[in-house]
Formats: structure tokens, C-alpha cells, sequence
């Protein structure tokens, strides 16, 4: 909704009379609006030993790692997003290389995933399991309360934003299969095999 529509809605309500707002901008809800509208998201793509991904953030932290195609198909992202430079890519960025290079277990860059309450306690129990170990639908279940949902479970997880530092790569199938993996199975069984020789 533009400026015009913006004025159009406040007077349809009864203006400074009824609202006790003396303008639009005043308004709790088009404040909320405004600063989402003028909160830019930034990108910037970086080459890694499982090919190249994009990672996307702002002021509120890191909101996606992006695998090729991911982009509106797998992930969604409301805000526009350009290329650009911002202290949280840099360091992001920074943090996967020491990640591929065997110095880094833990990731701590300040995360902005948007996704549903059950998706985001679903992406915080991926982010407890260590490196160097997996863990199963099944297990993350049970983990957070809803031993039946092993199926949401994986839903959820194909839906992780952010690929490798929130890591969805370390579910397996309750056989212990790869199974699905955004970056390919290749990518996946690279980045566990990794992680098992980082963590002796």
C-alpha cells in the first residue's frame, strides 16, 4: 500500500477524530510497515568447497545461506534483496571459511531466519545437535515435544533458510540414509564426512 492508499485507509477510519493520531505515520501498524518497507536486505555470493551459495542479511542478523535455485522456489524472502556489502555478510562469510578450512565448529553470527513458531523451534533443534554427530526426524520429534510429527519434521527442515550454519544437513533417515538434501546428496555426504574429521 502506497502513501495515497496509506492517507485513503486513515481517513476511511475517522482521520486525527477517531483514531487520536494526528497523521498516517503515527499509526502503530504504519510505523511496523514503514520501517519493513525501508529495511533492505542484502546479498552476496561465496564460493565453498560444495559449490557457491548466497548469503542474504540485514541489521537483524543473517537471513538465509541460498543454494542455486533456492531463491523464491524453496525459500521465500518478503524484502528486496541486492547485492552489497554489510558487516553481517562479511562476517558470515568469514565464519564459513573457517568452517571449510576445519577451524570452526560453531557458528556464532547473529541469525534472522523467517519462517513459522513450529519451523523456527524445528531450525533451533537442528542447531543443537554437534558437529560431527546426526540425528534423525524421528529423534528432533521427540525433541520438541511432537513425537507424532516426524513428517512436519522434515518438512520443516527442507524449509531451513539457512543452509550449513543451521544444520539440516545432520538429519538422517530413521535407517540412517541421507535422504533429501537442498545442495544435493553429494554436498550433504561431503559436509558430514567433514565434519567427522574436524571433530577428531
Amino acid at each position: 500500500m502506497g502513501p495515497r492508499g496509506v492517507w485513503q485507509l486513515f481517513e476511511l477510519l475517522g482521520g486525527p477524530r477517531n483514531s487520536g493520531y494526528r497523521q498516517p505515520s503515527e499509526l502503530p501498524w504504519v510505523r511496523s510497515a514503514v520501517a519493513r518497507y525501508n529495511g533492505r536486505m542484502l546479498s552476496c555470493e561465496v564460493d565453498t568447497p560444495v559449490g557457491r551459495v548466497t548469503l542474504v542479511g540485514g541489521d537483524d542478523g543473517l537471513r538465509a545461506i541460498l543454494w542455486p535455485g533456492d531463491f523464491g522456489v524453496r525459500v521465500h524472502i518478503d524484502e528486496s534483496v541486492e547485492a552489497g556489502e554489510h558487516p553481517i555478510l562479511s562476517e558470515a562469510a568469514q565464519q564459513l571459511d573457517e568452517y571449510f578450512e576445519g577451524s570452526c565448529r560453531e557458528f556464532n553470527v547473529r541469525l534472522d531466519p523467517a519462517g513459522t513458531s513450529f519451523q523456527r523451534t524445528v531450525w533451533d533443534a537442528l542447531n543443537d545437535i554437534p558437529a560431527g554427530q546426526t540425528s534423525t526426524y524421528a529423534a528432533v520429534a521427540a525433541k520438541i515435544g511432537r513425537p507424532n510429527a516426524a513428517r512436519a519434521v522434515g518438512a520443516a527442515n527442507g524449509r531451513n533458510p539457512i543452509s550449513i550454519m543451521t544444520p539440516c544437513h545432520r538429519l538422517l533417515g530413521s535407517d540412517g540414509s541421507l535422504t533429501g538434501y537442498a545442495g544435493g546428496l553429494e554436498a550433504k555426504r561431503w559436509l558430514l564426512d567433514h565434519e567427522a574429521v574436524s571433530a577428531t
